[in-house]
């Protein structure tokens, strides 16, 4: 099955880039215990921590994808008589499985604060982080699968993803917020992933904050939305890949 060919694929070939593994493990850490500790209020910061966590793991992730173009395998998948939509699924669950395993290391810090984690809360995160987890994987698709060099993906993903997490209630919630700031927090879809998972982690939430569900619905959309645009992006750019 073409999906979970890529799937494993991607796990396999983060395990072994050794390079990688000590910066899945070793970065929360550093984000956690340099930037963490200068907030006082670690119970509002932490949700903000981990969904930057998730996302960059997320789009570095599928930034195997321009190396896939540059070595010749993105070509072979283009010629093969598998779907295109099977190849985009199969290099999005493979990131996205990548992203989630690191918010769930993330997680284990939500012990050094006051927040309570009960198996029913680790259940209901761990579902959540997973399609938070998809959302930026599809989005990081997305984006690379347009671009031909690593730099141009970098500075793309800065400009977009650091200003969105910004503005999504992850450093000042939305009652603290300007009127045209406001209007920002409310059609920034990160602002629901986030929110998703602030009313799991945290019984007391600042005003103004998405409801569960709504939070939920919001990020599923964006996720299928994004992932359709991924597959049409991806049977458009077909014929010129498969000519070069």
């Amino acid at each position: 099955m073409p999906v979970l060919t890529l799937w494993k694929r991607e796990l396999v070939r983060f395990w072994r880039e050794k390079s990688r593994v000590m910066g899945f493990v070793g970065s929360p850490l550093i984000f956690w215990f340099v930037i963490g500790s200068g907030f006082g209020n670690l119970e509002f910061f932490f949700p903000g921590a981990l969904t930057m966590t998730v996302m960059f793991s997320a789009i570095f992730s599928t930034m195997s994808l321009i190396e896939d173009r540059r070595e010749g395998f993105l070509l072979s998948m283009l010629v093969s008589p598998a779907p295109r939509s099977s190849m985009v699924l199969g290099k999005v669950l493979g990131s996205t499985t990548l992203a989630w395993l690191q918010g769930m290391l993330f997680l284990l810090f939500a012990l050094l604060t006051n927040l309570k984690l009960s198996p029913e809360v680790i259940v209901g995160v761990a579902g959540a982080l997973f399609l938070v987890s998809f959302t930026f994987t599809v989005l990081g698709f997305l984006i690379a699968w347009q671009m031909d060099s690593s730099s141009g993906f970098h500075a793309v993903m800065m400009l977009v993803l650091f200003p969105l997490w910004m503005v999504s209630g992850a450093l000042f919630p939305e009652e603290k917020a300007h009127g045209w700031m406001k209007v920002l927090m409310k059609v920034n879809p990160m602002t629901y992933g986030l929110a998703a998972l602030r009313r799991m982690l945290d019984p007391v939430v600042p005003a103004g904050t998405p409801s569960l569900q709504t939070s939920l619905i919001v990020t599923a959309a964006c996720g299928l939305l994004l992932l359709a645009a991924s597959a049409w992006v991806a049977d458009r750019r077909n014929a010129r890949d498969t000519t070069v």
